[in-house]
């Protein structure tokens, strides 16, 4: 990586904080794509919601701290999408996950509609599964970071 003036290096180290992420995976999602993190979605899984539709406390106080940067999440069923965002209002926008059968057009689909006018590649994709991981590669967006590592 090229070397960087201090204070450019200063202004990242704090715009990863502002973001729960660690220096190291910011820079690399940074000088893969050539932009910043202008969004973050979260699968239900890294969020933690099964059946409840309330995020846990702890993930719940790291999402909703995040500053300069819009939370998106996408739910799998049984959960209902306007009663997770309903009982979770740090999160932007909430949006039924694509299905285990949903082909990788559908799942692009949507994708792009889960980010809306955001560029798809400030948009990173925060989960727990191989298949949550895949939404990066679909939707071309920025990246995947695992849920153990974001909220560690």
């Amino acid at each position: 990586m090229p070397k960087l003036p201090l204070e450019v290096a200063r202004r990242r180290v704090r715009r990863a904080r502002e973001l729960g992420l660690d220096y190291k995976a910011y820079a690399g999602i940074r000088a893969a794509t050539g932009r910043d993190i202008v969004a973050l979605l979260f699968s239900s899984n890294a969020l933690r919601l099964l059946k409840d539709t309330k995020v846990p406390a702890d993930r719940a106080e790291k999402v909703a701290g995040l500053t300069k940067v819009d939370a998106l999440s996408l739910v799998h069923p049984p959960l209902s999408p306007s009663e997770v965002r309903e009982e979770n209002t740090f999160l932007l926008r909430v949006d039924r996950a694509p299905g285990l059968i949903s082909t990788w057009g559908d799942t692009r689909a949507r994708l792009l509609e889960i980010k809306g006018q955001l560029p798809a590649d400030g948009v990173l994709v925060v989960g727990d599964t191989s298949l949550e991981r895949n939404w990066s590669f679909a939707g071309r967006l920025a990246g995947y970071i695992p849920a153990d590592q974001y909220f560690a």
